[in-house]
């Protein structure tokens, strides 16, 4: 009974106070207040968040724009330095001591070092030289890798480049008087007019479209020969003679050579068209250009088996120099494809470049090859 009392008691005093809060009212402001709340985050939240992803993706994007400009610097100091057209120096001095060895039997390292360090530093000079006259034409107006755009200083790299010279050829002096053979000086200066008259005023016959032979001259016949006597003994009581295999090892070098600096104007066709620089590709296109390739590659190949077959080179050097078809023919397949595409045929003389040096390498193996063979293998002379 006394729970039924307070029972009695309890629901007067519910309902004198219902009115205070109604459950329903409560119930709705409740729900205003999720409702408000939700439009809340609903619309400043997504803003927030999008401003957010705004911001990182703006830093991300100037992440990528320095990662980008410091791959293309990396690029154009790479370009700049054209290490892999440093081979130009390496493969006739390879192969005119190799002809040597097969001469003689024998190696001089410490000479042979001397040389390569003096040619490195001459092939500088003719990089750098080469970008300071093209900067005076207007040829490398637009070539970003052009040193005297990174650089700056025409004067500078001018200066360096004729500071070079002069310490590379006192190299190869010295290299002739240990050598005692002035056979072989006479024919490094023949080889260094060639590479000025090709570049430098007044002459500028690369401007004429004569690049191409000066190049197989300098770095085929009067380098590589020159190589070849700077290897003699100064015990021996005669001089090394001037043979077949010598001069036919230098032609082969020649064209390859060459081939690298006429591919090396098919990016640049326009530009040397606009300064007046009638390079063999200004004058016939970079399509008929494309054929020339084939052929000078067909050439080389077709000379390496007559001189091989004929007995003007060992055996060895035409099994060996063989062996890089392949890369000839990449080189010829890739210049047919992308002659007229300006940013993909930029690769193609370094195509020659890898075929240049596999070349020679193979025809420098081939001549030291023969003398482990016969132990004895002297070339018909020419010249003594």
């Amino acid at each position: 009974m006394a729970s039924v009392s307070a029972l009695t008691v309890t629901l007067p005093f519910l309902r004198s106070h219902s009115q205070v809060v109604p459950v329903s009212s409560a119930f709705k402001t409740s729900l205003k207040f999720r409702h408000s709340s939700q439009r809340l985050y609903s619309t400043r939240w997504p803003e927030d968040n999008c401003r957010r992803r705004k911001a990182s993706s703006k830093i991300g994007a100037t992440h990528e724009e320095e990662a980008e400009e410091e791959i293309s610097k990396a690029v154009l100091i790479w370009r700049a330095i054209k290490l892999p057209i440093y081979s130009v120096a390496l493969v006739p001095l390879t192969v005119g001591s190799a002809a040597a060895y097969l001469q003689t039997g024998l190696f001089s390292a410490g000479r042979y070092f001397v040389l390569l360090s003096s040619s490195v530093l001459i092939i500088t000079w003719l990089n750098l030289s080469n970008d300071v006259y093209d900067f005076d034409t207007g040829a490398d107006k637009k070539k970003k890798e052009s040193v005297v755009n990174m650089v700056g200083s025409r004067t500078g790299t001018l200066v360096t480049a004729y500071s070079l010279l002069f310490l590379g050829f006192m190299g190869l002096t010295w290299a002739s008087a240990e050598a005692r053979d002035i056979r072989s000086i006479l024919l490094l200066t023949c080889s260094i007019i060639c590479g000025y008259i090709y570049q430098c005023p007044p002459f500028r016959l690369s401007y004429q479209g004569l690049g191409e032979p000066l190049c197989f001259a300098a770095f085929g016949p009067f380098a590589t020969t020159a190589f070849y006597l700077l290897q003699s003994s100064r015990s021996d009581v005669y001089h090394l003679p001037i043979t077949v295999i010598v001069l036919s090892a230098s032609l082969l070098v020649g064209i390859t050579t060459a081939l690298i600096l006429f591919c090396s104007h098919f990016h640049q066709v326009d530009e040397d068209r606009a300064v007046g620089k009638m390079s063999p590709l200004v004058r016939i296109g970079t399509k008929a250009g494309s054929g020339v390739v084939k052929v000078a590659i067909v050439t080389l190949y077709l000379f390496l088996f007559t001189l091989g077959l004929s007995k003007a080179l060992p055996l060895t050097c035409l099994i060996l120099c063989a062996l890089t078809l392949p890369m000839g023919k990449l080189v010829i397949s890739y210049v047919e494809e992308n002659y007229d595409d300006k940013a993909q045929i930029f690769m193609a003389k370094y195509y020659c470049v890898r075929l240049h040096a596999l070349f020679g390498a193979a025809l420098a193996a081939g001549l030291v090859a023969a003398r482990t063979v016969s132990k004895a293998y002297l070339g018909r002379p020419i010249l003594s």
